[in-house]
């Protein structure tokens, strides 16, 4: 059995975009990948927004919170997603070489649920193939 890759999905707050991430690399990449998530300014809270459309997706919520970034510089990160322009911009150095990309995603926050549901479907379209290729997977 092929260890699992280890993909952070980064972003400013934490709330929303990369937390959507999180849960749909760990739903739709289950026995390859194990999603976790951060931020370079972690926010209180996940959205209510993020949280409703994951969950009229029948997505997983249990256990997503934001987290800032160091809490996860111990962990074996196979790959880094940048998921806004921000996060690109001050993703911060890590103990070992990390390959990383950016998918920028639309921020709905302040927006309707439509819209978070919009943001977490072009998440799902765009990042799942995206881990695939860039793990070789």
């Amino acid at each position: 059995m092929m260890p699992l890759k280890t993909v952070l999905v980064l972003c400013t707050g934490n709330s929303c975009r990369s937390q959507m991430g999180e849960a749909i690399l760990n739903h739709d990449l289950a026995g390859l990948v194990r999603g976790i998530s951060a931020g370079t300014l972690p926010q209180p809270k996940v959205a209510d927004g993020a949280i409703a459309a994951l969950r009229l997706a029948g997505l997983p919520v249990v256990g997503l919170r934001p987290k800032d970034v160091e809490a996860v510089m111990h962990e074996d990160i196979d790959l880094v997603v940048s998921v806004c322009d921000n996060a690109r911009e001050t993703c911060p150095v890590f103990p070992r070489p990390v390959a990383r990309i950016h998918l920028p995603f639309h921020d709905p926050h302040g927006e309707s649920l439509e819209r978070f549901v919009a943001v977490r479907d072009d998440i799902r379209a765009r990042l799942v193939p995206a881990v695939r290729q860039a793990l070789g997977l």
